[in-house]
């Protein structure tokens, strides 16, 4: 009787804790999630945009009436667009990229509108030595995390303000859509070199012939 009634409340704590665990369902899987960025469908995304973005940069000098190619700056800028587009604003680095993009887009148009007054050469000299004094003597007194935080938050748009648990993340993000950018730039270079290398045979073969 005795050893009847010690095990009937040891199986009743067995069986609500069964009960329980089926209640809460499965667990989670243990382990890193594997990032969106090495999917063949967000590189097939951001390949779309990647390549109209740099479609209408090459269409942009044309129509304004200036003549060459587009500078490095404005492709990079346009590949920077087209990744924060790919990621629909979830991140703040993308969100940043966006914002930073329409405030340069306002600016070129205040621009044309009136010519901004350029500082003095000694009014730049005087600005940078006063940064690079307060830069100076906000590293000796921070300490070497902070210091660490603090520029990774200048590396990753949209960091400066974030708390580290966040900015670790956002860069862990960032890395992986930036390793996705370069792959998808090096596969349009390459399509676009093996393109323009078959024209140019073309042409010379056609000349050629009619030689």
């Amino acid at each position: 009787m005795a050893s009847t009634s010690s095990s009937t409340p040891a199986a009743e704590v067995e069986e609500r804790g069964r009960k329980r665990k089926r209640a809460d369902g499965p667990e989670p899987a243990t382990g890193p999630r594997p990032s969106k960025w090495r999917t063949r469908r967000e590189h097939e995304i951001y390949s779309f945009k990647l390549f109209e973005a740099i479609r209408l940069v090459r269409a942009g000098p044309s129509t304004a009436g200036a003549a060459g190619p587009p500078s490095g700056r404005a492709v990079r800028e346009a590949a920077d667009r087209a990744l924060a587009v790919a990621a629909r604003g979830r991140t703040h680095w993308s969100r940043a990229i966006l914002a930073s993009s329409r405030r340069r887009i306002q600016a070129v148009r205040r621009a044309r509108l009136r010519a901004p007054a350029s500082p003095s050469p000694r009014h730049r000299a005087a600005a940078s030595a006063s940064a690079s004094t307060s830069a100076t003597g906000e590293g000796a007194s921070t300490p070497p995390l902070v210091r660490s935080a603090r520029v990774l938050g200048r590396l990753v748009p949209g960091g400066r303000r974030l708390p580290f648990p966040t900015l670790l993340e956002e860069t862990t993000d960032y890395i992986a859509a930036l390793e996705m950018q370069i792959r998808a730039m090096t596969a349009l270079a390459e399509a676009l070199s093996a393109i323009s290398a078959t024209n140019s045979s073309s042409s010379t073969g056609a000349g050629s012939s009619s030689s």
